[in-house]
């Protein structure tokens, strides 16, 4: 038998995903490679965490060289932008490999609390405005002298700009355009030498995991605007004020899921979701309802009735909230867990979602490869009959895993993966 080209691999690919999303029986359980910072520890000779923001060259042939090597069905690679265009822009709530961090430290978020909650009605009525003028200088340094510039509507008018046209004059107001140009020249240059990383990757035969981003509303006012001490204390203090900033959210995040169908990639087209703040433990069920789950169920819809697959990742555990998910369409979510226990969700959901993960990442870091194949081969066993189970590690591998058992993972899948 001819080899197949990679074109055929591709499309093989694809089926074999697009089969489990939609509850059919695959030829083989699928299995996802989310790289993160992995190649760093892959491919080794002194690459380090910093070079994904501060080499691009080089960082894209070791991811390529990790997942074309390892043979996953899907990739995830992910990788950090230009560490010289978050430099330039100095920002307040975020630290990375090479700059405020060790060359093979894990980036950093920072709680903050950008949005005051006396400032949530200035932020419904012109979330533009606000974004502008108080957003952009509380979270980047270089830009705090935004907080300078007059009300975006006062400059509506036909002969209106020029009586403020004066603030742009200001050397710290120029500074800060300044700054913006700087960080946009060399985040152009970053993305010029990177490329397509999934079109390389797709041209080697390995489709991507999706293509588009969307954020749960709730989770884009607890990480970007108030935190998670605000928002918790918001469902008590404001409730009305949370709901009405969720819902304008909304909108947004559909926008930005929709941008996934300018992809001429995907069969059908994916969305990814990060689920920071709606597993068990962050709030009660009847709150989990009105503030997380009442806008984030909207957008899976407004996905899904597009003809896209969404595809969030679940991240804590979800063990109290699983019987929500059966109220999303059938076979057209993947539902990738981070702590909740697979059997469990595969009871509930089984013949209604398909369910992705499995594969501790501690395992992969401390453990064998025959204590992997072993996890693996028992999650095919209890999750994978008649389908609706995609193999995945229970976040995305860093450079901590041990490239060994990664391996082991994948093939391990191929090995007891048949059906």
């Amino acid at each position: 038998m001819a080899p197949r080209s990679a074109q055929e691999l591709y499309e093989e690919r694809e089926k074999r995903f697009r089969d489990a999303i939609e509850l059919k029986v695959p030829d083989r359980v699928p299995v996802v490679l989310t790289t993160n910072y992995f190649p760093a520890r892959y491919v080794g000779g002194g690459l380090t965490v910093a070079d994904s923001y501060y080499n691009p060259v080089k960082w894209k042939q070791a991811t390529l060289k990790t997942i074309s090597e390892l043979e996953p069905d899907i990739q995830a690679a992910q990788a950090g932008g230009s560490g010289l265009a978050l430099a330039a822009l100095s920002p307040n709530l975020f630290k990375w490999a090479g700059d405020g961090l060790g060359p093979d430290v894990m980036h950093q978020y920072y709680e903050g609390e950008p949005l005051k909650a006396s400032e949530y009605d200035q932020f419904l009525s012109d979330p533009g405005d606000f974004t502008l003028r108080f957003y952009l200088p509380r979270v980047w340094k270089a830009m705090e002298p935004l907080a300078k510039l007059p009300p975006l509507q006062s400059l509506w008018g036909g002969s209106t700009l020029p009586a403020h046209a004066a603030v742009f004059n200001d050397p710290a107001v120029k500074n800060a355009f300044a700054a913006l140009a700087k960080a946009g020249e060399e985040q152009e240059k970053h993305t010029k030498l990177m490329g397509r990383i999934d079109d390389d990757l797709a041209e080697l035969g390995y489709p991507a995991f999706s293509q588009g981003n969307a954020a749960a509303p709730f989770d884009a006012v607890s990480d970007h605007l108030r935190g998670m001490a605000g928002t918790m204390l918001d469902m008590f203090r404001y409730p009305d004020k949370l709901e009405q900033a969720c819902n304008l959210i909304l909108s947004r995040s559909i926008s930005t899921a929709f941008m996934a169908l300018k992809s001429r990639r995907g069969n059908p087209k994916r969305v990814f979701s990060a689920l920071h703040r709606g597993s068990d433990g962050f709030m009660t069920l009847k709150h989990f309802e009105r503030f997380y789950w009442a806008t984030f169920k909207k957008l899976a819809l407004a996905i899904t009735d597009a003809g896209m697959v969404h595809a969030p990742f679940y991240e804590g555990s979800w063990e109290q909230r699983l019987e929500f998910l059966l109220e999303l369409p059938k076979g057209k979510t993947v539902a990738r867990f981070a702590l909740t226990d697979m059997v469990r969700a595969k009871d509930v959901l089984k013949g209604h979602t398909c369910i992705m993960g499995g594969v501790p990442h501690g395992l992969l870091q401390v453990g064998s490869p025959s204590e992997v194949e072993e996890v693996v081969e028992n999650l095919i066993k209890t999750c994978g009959k008649d389908g609706g189970l995609i193999v995945s590690t229970s976040t995305g591998i860093t450079h901590e895993a041990k490239p060994e058992n990664v391996k082991a993972m994948i093939d391990a899948v191929k090995k007891y993966g048949r059906y």
